[in-house]
This record gives structure tokens, C-alpha cells and sequence, in this order.
């Protein structure tokens, strides 16, 4: 192994010498040092596996946001960190950064009923027909409203894009698309990619900020990524939101089946399918149906504090010090439902005990390692990540150093404990001045970057690494591909394919001793020369010209 990696770093040096981004970050680095790779070489998967065993364990009842499960995790991480000799730079010298947050349950006595103008009313089922929560914190609302098809509900100038049009929609429920107009046009919403225009969080968003009191959400497969069941099961018991700051917010913000779509477009004389096709154009304009949202919704409102853990370990460089490398992981997960029979423990394994494993493993060997990078490199484990991102948000919008200051944010999220990795997924960095170092060390690394398998699925907006994109810090997630040693593509998909049909956030997803973490300590691995390397380089890195994401950066580093 020593000769493997003595190689890799005399491969990437020379590599580095030779090349320079068009952004005028040079690659010449220094090489990692002796005491680099000496730390790298202690990262091992079998301390990885005994963090995914303990945090996935029935004992912590899922790591629900907010539970006591969830509660011990973060101790739990923060001991660790302790252990590691790590600096807190959480709330008042601790490790924990206390998240205001707020849980919604929706009560039983809800009534939720679409009713059109003619015609039988349609009272629908919570969780068989559809799913919502009261994001204004009331413990009752009330909703008598009428019902507009706004088609995708995006409004992008930069497409020439815009389904509201000069509909005023104040006052109203809004029945919507998920995802975004098909392409195959990279420069057309990114074509197969979704952005984030094409996520649910941005529709609800959009709608509010417009003044709507309400969103209904047309599932679908195909256009969601995921079945019903995920959607259930992620909107069932309490929800969590991060605490009122003045945003405008949705009495109703909802899901509904697709077959309660059609039923209710059919019931106004119209055809769903023929209203989803004329969705894809820019000409689509806004359609009143001749139905309303007649809702009266009850929450159970609990006020409560989580915990984002933050550590630090500074850096050696008496200027550069005051610059860091993040590195993030969430380790909540969906809880304990008490009132489902039989196994209703979400606990977790792969969702993402792995990544927490990833991320405490990285703490230890960078933590206790006989020399540190010139930058300095955080260690975040974030809280609700499974309620909508709201620990890394408030994490970017509270972070430990100014989001200009941080260069990288490097993420890890659900990483399938399936063997020796001949791949990496890191979706987003070609967005940045930095891929160009990352593509090396794959290279080195014998790991093929493989292109996001799902791109219409959006990942890159799904996870953590966002919350800290969208104030203006680079940041990607790192994953294996589908391709592992010993196995043909069809495999890696076929495990793929069943982890999201069977387990994704399904009370199965649990840890099993026959889970192979060598892939997770080989990203782990990847991870910390490329921290290593992002501590090293003489300027903070960027998002390449024209990304989303630049303006947000150019503000924060002014």
C-alpha cells in the first residue's frame, strides 16, 4: 500500500507542475508531505464500520430530528471530535451550534377536500392521497381557496421561462408540476440535469413568495425520481422547520397522487395529460380550474433546539490559517414512528451512518496527525438534513468562519457499503476551479468520474453541499459510481436500483454485518487529499464563470 500511494503523490506532483486552471489557480502544489500520507494511511474501514453500527443501532431510534435519538448522535459525534484532540467552535466553546427549529404534526381531525364547482366533492385521504404540512407554524389554519394549474411553477429569466406570466396568484392554491421542461439542450435548464428550479423546495418557495396560500405537487415517478412511498414516509409524523425569520411561508404545502390530479382535472372538463404537455412550452399560460382547496388544518407546534457539531483543527499557516476547508455530513435520519406496527425504526445505515462514519474517520486522521494542513479544516455533522436541509442552511447562514474565507465544502451522503470502488460521482465540482485537481486525483487513484447516473434526479440540490452552494462556498458531494471490483456495471445498477426501490428510507435500511467498507474508506481516503490540496493552494477556490452559484461567491470573498 505505501508504494501505491508514494506513486500516487509523485504522479499528482508532476501532473501539477505542468498544468494551471483557466481561473489562474496554479496546480503546482506541494506535494502532501510524509506526515500526509502517513495520517492517509491509517484511515480505516473498519473504524468506519463501527460508527455506522453504533449510530444505525435501534438504541438511537432512527436519529430523528429533534428525538432524543438524534440528540445522542450529536453527543456522540462530539465526543469524538473531543477524542480527536479537535478545537469546538460551536455555541459558546462547545461543539454543538444550537439550531431553532420548530416540529409540525399534523393533527388527525385535518379535513383536506377538493371541490369543484360541479360535481361531488373529493375529501382525501392523508397519506393514500396526499401529504401536507402548515409551514406558517399555526396551530390552525384555514383554507377556502381556488385551485390554478400553473404548469412547472418556475420563473427563470435566464430561460426565458415564466409559467406565472401576469397570473395573479395571491390568495391561491397553485396545482404544479414537479421537476422542470424536458431537454436535451445543456443549455436549456441544463438539459437531462434538473435544476434547482425542478425541486419541490423552490416550487413551494416561489409560490409563497408570490403570495399563493397554498401548493398542491403532482406525483409522479418518473418526474419525482422516487415512488409514493418515499414521499410518505418523508411527510408523515412530525416535520421540521427552521423557526419563522419573516419569509413568506404556505398554509397547504402539499403533494397529491397523480390519479387525484386526473380525477380533479377530469371532473372540470379537462384532460391532466394534454394540461402536462402544454406545460412544456413557453407559450403555457396559467389555468384557472373551477375548483378550490377547502382545508381546515390542525398542528401540533413543538418548539425545540437542535444541534449542528462543529470542530476545527487550525491551520500551521499564520495567514492562511484563517481560511478553511469544510468538510460535512448530516446524521439525521427519519426517527421512530410509534404508532406504525411492526419495525418502525428508520435507522438509517446507509442514510447516512456512512457518511458520518466518512467524516468522523477524516476528523481522526487529520485530528491526529503529526502535521497540519496550512489551511485550516472544519468538521460539520448537520442536523435535518431529511426535513429540508435546515442544519446545513442555518449551518451557511451561521458558519464558523465567513463564507467567503471557506474554500471547499466537501460533502458525504449515503455511500453504499458494496466493496472496492473502480468509480466516483462528484456532481458539481466541474462547476468549480477546482475539478481540474479533482480529475487528477482520480486519476491517481485508478477511479473513473463517473457522470451523475440520475442527472434528471438532481442530486446536486438534494444534500447538504447546496445549503453551503447557495451562499456562495464551492461544494460537492463525493460518492462511489456503480462500478466495483469483482463486478460488471449491471451489478453496481441492479444494487443501485434495489437500495432505491426496497430501502431508501424505508425502516430496512439497516446496518448488516456482511457490509464491506473498503469503498467508504477509499472515499475517504480521495476526501482527504483533496482537502490536503484545498488547504494548500495559494487562492480560495471558485465557481467557474456564469455558474449560479458565482454571484453568491464574488459577494462573500468582496
Amino acid at each position: 500500500m505505501r508504494k501505491t500511494f508514494l506513486l500516487f503523490f509523485l504522479g499528482l506532483a508532476v501532473f501539477a507542475a505542468s498544468q494551471a486552471t483557466p481561473k489562474g489557480i496554479p496546480l503546482a502544489v506541494p506535494r502532501p508531505s510524509p506526515a500526509a500520507f502517513q495520517a492517509l494511511e491509517t484511515i480505516n474501514p473498519e473504524r468506519i464500520r463501527a460508527h455506522v453500527r453504533f449510530l444505525s443501532h435501534d438504541l438511537l431510534e432512527g436519529r430523528g430530528t429533534g428525538q432524543r435519538g438524534g440528540d445522542i448522535a450529536a453527543e456522540y459525534i462530539a465526543t469524538q471530535f473531543a477524542l480527536y484532540g479537535l478545537k469546538p467552535v460551536g455555541d459558546n466553546g462547545t461543539y454543538l451550534q444550537k439550531v431553532p427549529m420548530v416540529g409540525i404534526t399534523p393533527s388527525p381531525e385535518t379535513t383536506f377536500s377538493l371541490v369543484p364547482a360541479s360535481g361531488s366533492r373529493m375529501t382525501l385521504k392523508v397519506l393514500d392521497d396526499y401529504v401536507s404540512y402548515d409551514q406558517t407554524q399555526q396551530p390552525q389554519s384555514d383554507v377556502d381557496a381556488p385551485i390554478v394549474y400553473v404548469g412547472y411553477g418556475i420563473h427563470a429569466p435566464e430561460y426565458s421561462w415564466d409559467d406565472y406570466k401576469d397570473t395573479d396568484v395571491r390568495g391561491k392554491v397553485l396545482l404544479m408540476l414537479v421537476n422542470e421542461p424536458a431537454s436535451d439542450d445543456p443549455k436549456f435548464f441544463k438539459g437531462k440535469a434538473l435544476t434547482y428550479y425542478g425541486r419541490w423546495t423552490y416550487k413551494y418557495e416561489e409560490a409563497a413568495r408570490r403570495g399563493a396560500v397554498g401548493v398542491l405537487l403532482i406525483h409522479q415517478n418518473e418526474m419525482a425520481s422516487y415512488p409514493w412511498e418515499v414521499v410518505r414516509n418523508s411527510n408523515s409524523g412530525e416535520k421540521s422547520y427552521l423557526k419563522l425569520d419573516g419569509t413568506p411561508k404556505l398554509k397547504a404545502a402539499a403533494w397529491i397522487q397523480l390519479g387525484v390530479a386526473r380525477k380533479l382535472v377530469n371532473g372540470a372538463g379537462l384532460n391532466l395529460e394534454k394540461l402536462m404537455s402544454d406545460a412544456q412550452t413557453r407559450e403555457f399560460k396559467a389555468v384557472a380550474l373551477p375548483a378550490k382547496l377547502q382545508a381546515r388544518i390542525f398542528s401540533k407546534i413543538r418548539p425545540f433546539e437542535s444541534n449542528n457539531v462543529i470542530a476545527e483543527l487550525p491551520g500551521s499557516d499564520p495567514k492562511l490559517k484563517n481560511e478553511a476547508v469544510l468538510y460535512t455530513a448530516h446524521y439525521d435520519h427519519l426517527g421512530i414512528r410509534p404508532e406504525m406496527p411492526g419495525d418502525n425504526i428508520y435507522n438509517g445505515a446507509n442514510d447516512n451512518a456512512t457518511g458520518c462514519g466518512v467524516l468522523l474517520e477524516l476528523a481522526r486522521a487529520f485530528g491526529q496527525g503529526a502535521q497540519k494542513p496550512r489551511r485550516s479544516i472544519l468538521f460539520a455533522s448537520v442536523t435535518g438534513e431529511e426535513q429540508g436541509l435546515l442544519g446545513s442552511e442555518y449551518l451557511g447562514k451561521h458558519p464558523p468562519f465567513p463564507a467567503g474565507r471557506i474554500t471547499l465544502d466537501l460533502n458525504y451522503d449515503d455511500l453504499p457499503p458494496l466493496g472496492s470502488p473502480e468509480e466516483v460521482e462528484v456532481s458539481g465540482a466541474e462547476r468549480t476551479s477546482f475539478y481540474r485537481i479533482v480529475e487528477a486525483t482520480a486519476k491517481d487513484f485508478r477511479l473513473t468520474i463517473r457522470p451523475d447516473a440520475h442527472p434528471e434526479a438532481g442530486h446536486f440540490y438534494r444534500s447538504d453541499h447546496f445549503s453551503l452552494a447557495r451562499v456562495g462556498i464551492p461544494s460537492f458531494s463525493i460518492n462511489e459510481g456503480v462500478k466495483y471490483k469483482g463486478h460488471d456495471e449491471a451489478w453496481g445498477l441492479q444494487q443501485d436500483q434495489e437500495y432505491n426501490e426496497k430501502h431508501y428510507h424505508q425502516p430496512s435500511d439497516e446496518y448488516r454485518p456482511d457490509m464491506d467498507f473498503t469503498g467508504d474508506a477509499t472515499m475517504a481516503r480521495f476526501g482527504f487529499i483533496l482537502g490536503w490540496q484545498a488547504a494548500t493552494l495559494p487562492k480560495v477556490v471558485s465557481w467557474e464563470k456564469g455558474d449560479e452559484f458565482e454571484a453568491a461567491r464574488l459577494k462573500s470573498v468582496e
